[in-house]
């Protein structure tokens, strides 16, 4: 994998080098080597290896999905700033399987970098409310189920918002506290008695 500088310093030779070879009168050489340069462009903004990465998730193989993200040593130099996102997003879909503070970490970095879809801004939102509900943040959590249910314009996270939402209700921090409340003014009331 390359640098994205390097991909376009690339495209940008390959892309010359095609200007001289039409001039020569190689045209075949020409649109060749032009189509050439237009793929380092292509890959500047759609990163191979996030692809690839992709394509596993896809297969639901995350160990696979892991070793391809693993292959980007630093993110920052090799990704533009919405595929620092997805990689973000990627791995917090792989951190949520077993650390739920890295994960949300990661879907906040991810949500901050910015994606280009609404549906994955709205799946981004979705998990990061389910591990802050699992934190008994609860108001966080509308919060972000609101934004969420805002975003997927599509309706293909309906089931799971709705399902979010029934599980909130059964949250204890939110009726257990008004239930615990209760219970410890009737038993202090019981006290002046």
């Amino acid at each position: 994998m390359f640098n994205k500088n390097i991909k376009l310093a690339l495209a940008a030779a390959i892309l010359g080098y095609a200007i001289y070879q039409l001039i020569e009168g190689y045209v075949g050489n020409g649109i060749f080597l032009t189509l050439l340069a237009g793929m380092f462009v292509l890959l500047y903004f759609k990163n191979e290896v996030l692809m690839l990465a992709f394509l596993r998730l896809r297969k639901q193989d995350l160990e696979g999905t892991k070793k391809w993200l693993d292959r980007i040593k630093n993110p920052k130099a090799s990704l533009v700033k919405k595929q620092q996102g997805y990689h973000n997003y990627l791995n917090g879909i792989i951190a949520s399987q077993a650390n739920l503070t890295e994960a949300e970490k990661y879907f906040k970095k991810a949500l901050s970098l910015g994606l280009n879809f609404s549906q994955d801004k709205a799946m981004a939102k979705l998990s990061l409310a389910g591990i802050v509900m699992q934190k008994r943040r609860v108001k966080e959590a509308q919060q972000l189920l609101k934004e969420a249910k805002d975003l997927d314009k599509q309706g293909m996270l309906t089931q799971q918002i709705k399902m979010m939402q029934e599980q909130m209700k059964r949250v204890p921090g939110q009726r257990g506290m008004q239930h615990g409340n209760q219970s410890y003014r009737a038993m202090k009331g019981g006290k002046r008695r």
